[in-house]
């Protein structure tokens, strides 16, 4: 690209990665050619906005603490009933100001008892139990604003609700049963940076398994493993748990500035 005699590929690509990059080469063009700051401006400006821009930083780590809820056979219809504590760490992997991508690990407790439904068992049957259970997830995240404390000329925010969905494997140990299924997760939450580098979060997802004996830890008496001896189908007579979350994350790994002053 060549404007007024100067050419400008030599340290301005189009393909700018991030808004720290864009900021870092207006720097350096402005200190080159002090006299077209004016035009170097309106250059920058027009490719800041068909980049693709990132955070500040990639990546974000962190723990979170909250409620965790069992449905199933005991509980079929209540979103928020049983609650149980769970905590759990967090990894994130920040792509842009939208999309991210998040890890998690997690510990957490159901317990469920069919007395506290209006299910009518086989045999009159009734069953009660209480499980601590291990997770490990992965789920793609969309921010519906563009979330960051900085570059207010792009109009970020500080606050960005989300949605999130994704897979991962659960593990639970019981008294002569062990379970270990493949769950999905989707859920809705808020993102709020509370200060540079530091972030509080809030979120609700239900997670779907494809089995139905996450609520039957006992192999023995009457239990909530497909109670009705019904035929199952891909997500037909198959338990889910609940979780609401809040954690606080720490920005780390800032994007690569490549700017130099020759």
């Amino acid at each position: 690209m060549n404007i007024n005699g100067y050419t400008f590929e030599a340290f301005l690509p189009f393909s700018l990665e991030n808004i720290s990059e864009i900021e870092c080469y207006m720097e350096c063009a402005s200190r080159k050619y002090p006299g077209h700051s004016a035009v170097i401006m309106a250059l920058i400006c027009f490719l800041s906005t068909t980049a693709a821009v990132a955070q500040e930083y990639k990546y974000e780590i962190g723990g979170s603490a909250g409620l965790s809820m069992y449905m199933g056979d005991a509980n079929q219809s209540a979103l928020l009933r049983g609650f149980n504590p769970a905590g759990g760490l967090v990894f994130r992997r920040n792509f842009n100001f939208r999309w991210a991508l998040k890890t998690d690990l997690m510990i957490g407790k159901i317990t469920g008892d069919t007395k506290n439904t209006e299910n009518v068992f086989p045999n009159q049957g009734e069953a009660s139990f209480s499980r601590t259970f291990f997770e490990i997830g992965g789920q793609t995240e969309f921010n519906f604003l563009p979330y960051s404390d900085k570059f207010a000329y792009l109009n970020t925010s500080k606050i960005a609700p989300y949605l999130l969905s994704g897979l991962g494997i659960t593990a639970a140990p019981g008294t002569n049963r062990t379970f270990v299924g493949v769950h999905f997760s989707l859920g809705a939450g808020v993102k709020y940076k509370v200060r540079n580098r530091i972030n509080l979060g809030m979120e609700y997802a239900v997670h779907k398994l494809f089995n139905d004996s996450f609520d039957a830890p006992n192999k023995e008496g009457f239990g909530l493993d497909n109670p009705y001896h019904i035929q199952s189908g891909l997500f037909k007579n198959k338990d889910w748990y609940n979780t609401l979350m809040f954690s606080v994350t720490w920005d780390f790994g800032p994007n690569d500035r490549k700017c130099t002053n020759e």
